[in-house]
């Protein structure tokens, strides 16, 4: 058996059972462990979490997470973003739509991050699931705030469970990174840290390549500008008011994404995981935050 966890160079669709695709670690289809082996033929019971293997037996659906919310709530947060819902169009996945709703699966105690991700009429496109957590991991989250400085995985997903981007924020002390990866586990680029104190700002970085930053516009980081490299806006992200009692009591959080043209790879995925992770993977260590 191959060494855990390579970067692969193709894709298995979760219902694929057969076929000549490479024997390699691939991210798990299923969402339960970081990457499972695929022996060339079929996924197998092989499965790792931070290079340390597991069995697991294949099967059954890919863990989608999912928020049950109402669609006026959900055109209600984007005209909340000054947004018109259907002002413009899009191509109903994750990559063609110009606005998303990123939606936090409300908790008292949050445990594992999941989030549903929307279009703008309040359709379920997606959704963000945390992978690899060991059950020493969770009891320390519950009970201490020193999660912040552990590493953090993320699978972004359709509806099918099917892994469409990697996220990875190692551990880290003060600056965070996140490393963001296609479907296949390859990496496509970085999102960096640039500094401690003030408003918050972050490099999307690919190949030692600047592509463009996030910055928040005020100190607490609530909403994020984001820029090519050029300097120009090309999204924003704003967060949502979900009422006192709500934002009090559990951990949700609720933002809109606005893109505000079509980006070229590797920045449209750059763009889609910031917009996406900018509360679990960016933003959770906002204690941090001056």
């Amino acid at each position: 058996m191959a060494s855990i966890w390579r970067p692969a160079a193709t894709f298995i669709a979760v219902s694929e059972t057969t076929g000549h695709h490479p024997a390699d670690w691939y991210p798990d289809p299923y969402g339960r462990f970081e990457v499972r082996y695929y022996d060339g033929q079929r996924w197998t019971e092989h499965v790792a979490n931070g290079g340390a293997a597991n069995l697991d037996p294949p099967g059954g659906q890919g863990h989608v997470p999912t928020v049950q919310r109402a669609s006026h709530k959900i055109q209600r947060d984007v005209a909340r973003a000054g947004l018109t819902p259907g002002q413009a169009s899009g191509g109903g996945s994750l990559f063609t739509e110009p606005i998303l709703v990123v939606n936090q699966k409300a908790k008292l105690i949050e445990v594992n991050n999941e989030y549903a991700i929307f279009d703008q009429h309040g359709t379920q496109i997606g959704a963000v699931r945390q992978v690899g957590q060991s059950a020493a991991k969770k009891v320390v989250r519950v009970l201490t705030s020193y999660d912040q400085f552990m590493t953090h995985k993320l699978q972004v997903v359709d509806m099918q469970g099917t892994v469409l981007l990697a996220l990875t924020r190692p551990a880290k002390v003060m600056k965070s990174k996140v490393i963001v990866s296609d479907g296949q586990g390859c990496e496509l680029g970085q999102i960096v840290q640039q500094n401690v104190f003030g408003k918050i700002r972050f490099a999307l970085e690919a190949g030692g390549q600047a592509l463009g930053s996030i910055n928040a516009e005020n100190w607490r980081a609530w909403d994020f500008n984001i820029k090519d490299h050029a300097d120009v806006e090309v999204a924003r992200i704003t967060k949502t008011w979900e009422g006192l009692a709500k934002t009090m009591f559990t951990t949700a959080d609720n933002y809109v994404v606005q893109i505000r043209r079509p980006l070229h790879e590797p920045l449209r995925s750059l763009v889609v995981a910031s917009a996406l992770s900018v509360d679990t993977a960016l933003k959770q260590d906002s204690r941090g935050f001056g």
